[in-house]
């Protein structure tokens, strides 16, 4: 102990100790970013077969000429054979943007909250309820905050089902669809389809967060299971299941009204907002179709959230940070 602080705690008084860089946001932000990449690379081309299932058969935009795709193996293969296996990651650029935005946001957002909002119960639990607004919250935050990333990613994903309908491209790169929505619709027209996607973070936030964070603490406190890899994986799988129930049928809307096309005003021509998108989708192809893609998307959810937890909890593990 240095001579300073030996004076102090000479007079019973001990200055706290400077905090290690391991636990600060800034650092934390960093960790996050990093598991939500290495979860984007390996799951994208789920996301991106979610996608295309989710558009195809939509009234008003895709021709009837091309066969449609088939669950998920089956678009798997169509992309290959159509278009090229390199193309399975296409739009993963803007993707992984996304998620130096928003993973980062809400991962920090919510322990932030977490660890000064909510109420800590004796035995180390916390009421759910605050979990789940915490995980709204922040999800609709980070969400807001990504959409523009989010909005080139789902067009992106879609040019190369475009041009085998014959239709001319819209993009080539990120750069390119960032510069052109631009200038098409100014700052507005790069939050085309924000509030479905707000609203679609916003539960799948709830599902993926607020889940995990719940059922590892119970599993912690009430069955006295350790802070270890099997317990990261379990609590992810919970965690996958049902944020893919509740976001799927927002992720459709989401999906819908960003790829539609605009006028010159960044008015969209198929759908005047998410409502209408919701009405017409369920008109024209039944309740079920907000549900296209749920099981590419559980596929994808699933192995996308054990990758980031797992990954995110052991390299918090490695660099020092304290656990989640």
């Amino acid at each position: 102990m240095n001579s300073n602080r030996m004076v102090v705690a000479q007079r019973g008084v001990l200055p706290p100790p400077k905090q290690h860089f391991a636990d600060a946001a800034w650092f934390k932000y960093i960790l996050s970013c990093c598991a939500a990449t290495t979860a984007e690379m390996v799951t994208y081309p789920l996301d991106l077969a979610k996608t295309r299932l989710q558009i195809q058969g939509e009234k008003g935009l895709n021709g009837a000429s091309l066969r449609p795709y088939r669950g998920l193996a089956g678009t798997g293969v169509g992309i290959i054979q159509e278009e090229g296996f390199l193309k399975l990651w296409q739009g993963i650029t803007p993707a992984v943007y996304r998620h130096l935005i928003y993973s980062g946001t809400r991962m920090v957002l919510y322990e932030k909250v977490r660890d000064h909002l909510f109420t800590t119960r004796a035995d180390g639990t916390r009421p759910v309820w605050q979990a789940i607004v915490g995980g709204i919250l922040v999800g609709g935050i980070a969400q807001f905050l990504a959409s523009p990333a989010d909005l080139v990613k789902v067009q992106m994903q879609m040019e190369g089902r475009r041009r085998l309908e014959g239709k001319p491209p819209r993009i080539h790169s990120a750069g390119e669809a960032f510069l052109k929505i631009y200038g098409a619709g100014g700052v507005r027209g790069l939050w085309k389809g924000c509030m479905p996607n707000v609203y679609r973070s916003a539960l799948v936030n709830l599902g993926d967060l607020t889940t995990y964070d719940s059922v590892k603490r119970f599993f912690v406190n009430n069955w006295h299971f350790t802070d270890t890899y099997w317990t990261h994986a379990l609590c992810s799988i919970c965690s996958g299941l049902v944020a893919t129930c509740l976001g799927t049928p927002a992720d459709v809307i989401k999906a819908r009204v960003m790829n539609q096309p605009t006028d010159s005003w960044s008015r969209g021509l198929l759908y005047r907002n998410s409502l209408d998108c919701l009405l017409k989708t369920v008109h024209n192809e039944g309740f079920w179709a907000l549900y296209k893609g749920f099981f590419p998307c559980w596929l994808r959810m699933g192995p996308w959230s054990l990758t980031f937890w797992i990954t995110y909890e052991q390299i918090r593990n490695v660099c020092g940070t304290s656990a989640f």
